[in-house]
């Protein structure tokens, strides 16, 4: 009886977490507790009724230690809105996530203050049902076009990732629910991903692959960032002292949690000893190892200790901690309407001949093309959102007054219908989401039939794709002869006739346009703008926005104009047998050589001075924008300050999305003919108004990184500003002279990577 006494003294004399007690409530968890925290909890069996820390449809979930007070915390995908199930079991309510405009299209809006604006509405979503973190932002570079996943992420270029990703991350955050910054790091293909080993040289790994996180790291904190299933030269990335600890935590001085990507490795115990906190979604076998690692001496307690830590720092920040009363009842109408004015500040108008664009809205309009039904909200995958609905290209053209050719409205949504039957029925899906229906083909005689019914025709080509496969050149890069076909027949059957063809482009990522671009009198490039997405095109089509985006990344004139395109995952790849028989494995499927180095996008384009189908950074608008008084300033530490004058010389309201590129000294390296160093938009512009715009940049921000001497160097010598509309508009620019020449250190994490 006294020793159950005592036992019951001493439980009820645990100490519950606070902010302020971590370290005393660490010293009172045991080992198995401490491995426990460290692991992810999956849901084996459904919780107990009510339980206000499980949200169904969510990614996974911590491990709740009730004796200390530390609850489960709520991870959730995803990066165009959060991801949870719509249903749920003993409720008939509904809770829907909005679909926000994918990562490409926020880019392409080149507008932190719209990314922050967007992303807090999208954070409420994450905090009234009831979660702590969202697995986003996605932040990889477009290495190449053909990357299953480029609709999640930003851009060919550190800078704008980096700057995007931070907006994100502090609209998100804002509301007190966290981020996890995402794949950590040179995760830039999904064939085979969990295992391809990315081999990759220091210089690009610091000033292409890394940069952009770096940037978002340092200027919005995350709360977690989410380590990548591939290797990286070699070793897991999320077994990687060198990534995790000695540049991610030591250089940039991340204070946060790291996660695996979803999934588990052998690798449990060398992943914590590297500074990867949580291993997600989680198993029991994950926490043996650990407790079995720390008995024997092969993982110290203290590189335990370090990481449940972490983890309490992390806890004590959520809102399952705090006791957060959630809503499960976010303002859903309220948050639309901000998908669809974020989609069409994101959407870059490529073609304009003879001012087509924009059209009156009361035209009639035959609207070809099987995406105009079958639109794409975002992409496959964890980014995937479960929506309450989606406004397609029909119903947000009608709802802005346009009449469509009824044949052919009806003949498009029957297909669909039957199509997506068939495919329900073959069980044919893709990962978290649906396959696209292929255009089908209509003949010249109905086309022609339809010209005296219409003022004009829409064309819509649509793509899809996402997690777990990357796309392909031909049918997808490269328009299909079904599309090509139909785009021939339109535009000839309407331009004999003297009619205009407007082209949409509803893609989440590159395709090819150089051999098609002069058949179409205008082209809108909308991306995969979200759940609003048919009412943000007509928003644009009608001039009731005018639109400000610009590209993210070079589209070229052929696929094989991207260096990388020679490492790259063709769909012929096998299974490889790496170590087998002295075989190193299968080229692009066990490993990828990123032989470019730092020759991705518009270096490559504009170093070789090649000619590209629209350059990165290019966009139009329905006014035009003149630039004037640059001036560039250097104090006497280096740093640098830079304005241009924009001034709206055209006949209505706009906004211009100036980029601040700059020509380097060599300093004894080959560098690139000009980089993205900063950028900014100004504000909606009246006709013959002005704004000045001023940029600061650090030396720091100017370097580049020298792989012999391991450091970071800005070379003395002149320097070119180009305040530019896109990065080969070399028409305004200023020079400013850096007297001497700097460096910073790094630690030597990768330094033997030539």
């Amino acid at each position: 009886m006294l020793g159950a006494a005592l036992c019951a003294v001493q439980l009820s004399a645990q100490p519950k977490l606070t902010a302020d007690n971590i370290e005393e409530v660490l010293g009172a968890m045991t080992l198995e507790e401490k491995a426990e925290l460290c692991v992810g909890l999956i849901h084996y069996a459904p919780p107990a009724a009510g339980s206000r820390n499980y949200v169904p449809g969510a990614a996974g979930n911590t491990k709740a230690i009730p004796r200390f007070g530390i609850p489960s915390t709520v991870l959730p995908d995803g990066p165009a809105g959060i991801r949870i199930d719509p249903t749920r079991e003993g409720s008939d309510r509904t809770y829907y996530g909005t679909g926000f405009p994918v990562g490409t299209a926020i880019a392409s809006s080149w507008d932190v203050d719209l990314v922050e604006n967007m992303t807090a509405a999208m954070g409420n979503e994450v905090l009234e049902y009831g979660a702590d973190v969202i697995l986003s932002p996605a932040m990889n570079i477009h290495r190449n076009p053909l990357c299953g996943r480029n609709f999640e992420y930003y851009s060919e270029d550190p800078v704008l990732t980096g700057k995007i990703g931070a907006a994100y991350i502090r609209g998100i955050q804002s509301n007190g629910v966290g981020t996890s910054v995402k794949h950590f790091a040179v995760n830039n293909q999904e064939t085979n991903r969990h295992e391809n080993d990315s081999r990759v040289d220091t210089r690009a790994l610091r000033e292409i692959y890394l940069k952009g996180f770096e940037i978002a790291i340092k200027e919005a904190g995350p709360w977690t960032v989410m380590s990548s299933y591939n290797k990286l030269n070699g070793e897991y990335t999320q077994q990687s002292y060198d990534l995790l600890t000695r540049i991610l935590r030591d250089e940039w001085g991340f204070d946060g949690i790291v996660m695996t990507d979803w999934g588990s490795k052998e690798g449990t115990v060398k992943a914590a000893a590297a500074g990867n906190d949580l291993m997600m979604p989680g198993n029991e076998t994950e926490v043996q190892r650990l407790i079995d690692a720390v008995k024997s001496g092969e993982l110290p307690e203290a590189d335990l200790d370090r990481n449940v830590k972490r983890m309490l720092e992390y806890i004590v920040k959520t809102p399952h901690f705090k006791g957060y009363k959630y809503s499960d009842a976010p303002d859903l109408k309220a948050h639309a309407k901000v998908a669809r004015a974020a989609a069409t500040e994101s959407m870059v108008l490529l073609k304009n001949e003879d001012g087509v664009l924009p059209l009156k809205g009361t035209e009639k309009v035959a609207l070809f093309g099987i995406s105009s039904v079958d639109f794409v909200a975002g992409g496959t995958g964890s980014g995937n959102v479960n929506k309450a609905y989606v406004v397609n290209m029909v119903q947000g053209l009608e709802n802005a007054g346009f009449t469509l050719v009824e044949s052919l409205k009806d003949f498009n949504q029957k297909y669909v219908d039957f199509q997506k039957l068939n495919m329900r029925i073959g069980g044919e899906s893709i990962l978290l989401g649906e396959s696209k229906v292929p255009e089908t083909g209509l003949s010249k005689t109905y086309i022609n039939s339809l010209v005296p019914e219409s003022d004009l025709a829409i064309v819509v080509i649509g793509r899809n794709a996402g997690e777990g496969g990357d796309r392909r050149v031909d049918n997808d890069f490269n328009l299909t002869e079904t599309e090509r076909q139909l785009l021939n027949d339109v535009t000839t059957a309407y331009h004999l006739a003297g009619k205009k063809v407007v082209a949409v482009m509803n893609i989440g990522g590159v395709i090819e346009t150089a051999s098609w671009k002069n058949l179409a009198d205008a082209i809108l490039l909308a991306w995969q703008p979200g759940q609003e997405g048919g009412d943000a095109v007509a928003d644009v089509l009608t001039g009731k926005v005018n639109p400000s985006g610009k590209l993210p990344m070079t589209f070229p004139v052929a696929y094989m104009d991207h260096p990388s395109s020679y490492n790259f995952p063709t769909g012929l790849e096998t299974p490889g047998r790496r170590g087998r028989n002295g075989s190193e494995g299968v080229k692009n499927w066990d490993y990828t050589d990123y032989a470019e180095s730092i020759w991705v996008g518009y270096r490559w384009f504009t170093t070789q001075d090649k000619a590209v189908s629209y350059p990165f950074g290019y966009g139009l608008s329905y006014t035009t924008f003149e630039y004037s008084k640059p001036v560039v300033k250097a104090d006497r530490d280096g740093n640098i300050t830079a304005s241009v004058t924009v001034t709206n010389t055209g006949k209505v309201a706009g906004k211009e999305a100036v980029q601040l590129y700059v020509a380097a000294p060599a300093g004894g390296m080959e560098k690139p003919a000009r980089e993205l160093k900063a950028f900014d938009k100004t504000k909606l512009l009246a006709p013959g108004e002005s704004e000045t715009l001023t940029f600061s940049i650090t030396p720091y921000e100017l370097a580049s990184f020298n792989i012999d001497a391991n450091e970071w160097e800005t070379a003395a010598g002149s320097y070119t500003f180009y305040f530019s509309k896109n990065v080969n508009d070399l028409s305004t620019s200023a020079k400013v002279s850096l007297k001497k020449a700097g460096s910073y250190e790094v630690t030597d994490a990768y330094a033997h990577i030539k």
